[in-house]
């Protein structure tokens, strides 16, 4: 089997973290027993660009017991947890190509190894695989069913293929599923990002000002986490509907050019590019923080930064320090990667759950549509929502009530007046 990983000696290590995440995904589990036994995905191949973490190998479980042929690579070069990428080849004979570190040369390398076998689907996070297909291995696309896209930054891409005339495959925007976004973006992502930016700093939050610039689903949920922590949080938007949504929601609006000013610690989670710029970092204090929790690394422009300083150093794992000519210090976490993977697990398990849940329904809801779906992005069917809803209350041990014929009836019609 061809593989590139950093030591397949970390396989058994891998394998019990996969365990314990599977302990609290109950929903995939149940679909993978239902697809070990109706095996809706035989003969399929499947190229994965996602996040190689616990709770992808268990999705890529779920997906080989329907029958896929799975090939695993990383959608980002430093999230790869490699005991699980060891376990994935060692204990599930699944072909991984992911190396936590790897340089963009071997990044891409690694997103061509993937789609080497011609894959039927492709799951992304992010949209790399996509983009590769129709810029440098067009010869592939013929053989294409459909794929499924998990971020926000993906699908903002994948629409614009769609609007230029060029998306030359259906997608699922499995990230504008509501058990998806509400969920692994607001609390995933909430609990997600402070944990990797305590790990990587072990500073305090309580009374920091904590400017969150972005305010969708993921800076919703860093707000919300990062208030429960007794930080003093500033939103800074684009957009007047969300602007008025965090005004509303209790936290101070203002442009980044004052918050800059005033700011300890600077997460983004825009998706957008060069959202903290040169003009910001002339005004930051002291010390000031910055990470990044959008899926690119563009967010932060360090390039800028870097023309800015005299001297950087590595402080700590994760944490680099760049003195600027007037001696103030700006601190970058992970590269202005992803904070919450690079310095951390990613979400929990639990939340990753319904996440995962969709992408292995999309996948077989794509099969099954083979030859019907156009080549535009399509969100995910309510049906498959509604249904791993339910799947998540019941194994939550969480009932709820039914309309009654009655109320059915009323819901559906229009000559019932006051």
């Amino acid at each position: 089997m061809d593989y590139d990983i950093r030591d397949i000696g970390l396989a058994d290590k891998g394998l019990l973290r996969i365990e314990w995440g599977r302990g609290s995904m109950p929903v995939l589990a149940m679909i993978e027993e239902r697809f070990e036994k109706e095996r809706p995905l035989r003969g399929i191949r499947v190229s994965a660009c996602l996040h190689v973490t616990s709770e992808t190998a268990n999705l890529a479980r779920a997906l080989k017991a329907g029958g896929a042929e799975v090939r695993v690579c990383a959608s980002n070069p430093l999230s790869t947890q490699d005991d699980v990428a060891a376990a994935l080849v060692q204990h599930f004979n699944i072909p991984v190509f992911a190396i936590k570190g790897e340089d963009k040369e071997t990044y891409y390398r690694h997103i061509g190894s993937a789609i080497a076998h011609r894959p039927h689907l492709t799951m992304d996070d992010g949209a790399d695989t996509i983009s590769v297909l129709h810029s440098d291995r067009k010869d592939l696309l013929p053989g294409v069913i459909a794929g499924t896209e998990e971020t926000t930054t993906g699908v903002i891409r994948l629409r614009s293929m769609e609007r230029d005339g060029v998306l030359a495959y259906p997608i699922i925007a499995v990230n504008d599923a509501d058990t998806k976004h509400l969920f692994d973006n607001r609390y995933g992502t909430g609990q997600s990002t402070i944990d990797g930016i305590l790990r990587a700093t072990n500073m305090l939050l309580a009374g920091k000002r904590l400017v969150v610039c972005g305010y969708g689903w993921c800076g919703r949920g860093v707000a919300m986490r990062a208030r429960g922590m007794g930080a003093n949080v500033i939103v800074t938007e684009a957009e007047p509907l969300k602007a008025l949504e965090a005004v509303m929601d209790g936290y101070s609006v203002m442009p980044l050019t004052e918050a800059a000013r005033i700011g300890d610690l600077f997460v983004t989670l825009t998706g957008n590019l060069h959202v903290i710029r040169e003009e910001h970092f002339q005004l930051m204090k002291d010390g000031a923080i910055v990470c990044n929790s959008g899926h690119f690394n563009v967010e932060v422009d360090l390039e800028a930064l870097g023309g800015l300083a005299k001297t950087r150093r590595t402080a700590r794992e994760f944490v680099e320090e760049y003195v600027l000519h007037d001696g103030r210090r700006i601190i970058v976490l992970g590269e202005g990667r992803l904070i919450n993977l690079v310095a951390a697990e990613g979400h929990p398990p639990s939340v990753m759950d319904m996440s995962f849940a969709n992408q292995a329904l999309s996948a077989e809801y794509a099969v099954k549509q083979r030859g019907k779906l156009e080549k535009r992005v399509y969100r995910v069917p309510k049906e498959i929502d509604t249904q791993i809803a339910a799947l998540k209350l019941a194994s939550m041990g969480v009932r709820i009530d039914e309309l009654t014929p009655e109320q059915q009836r009323y819901l559906e019609s229009w000559s019932v007046g006051t």
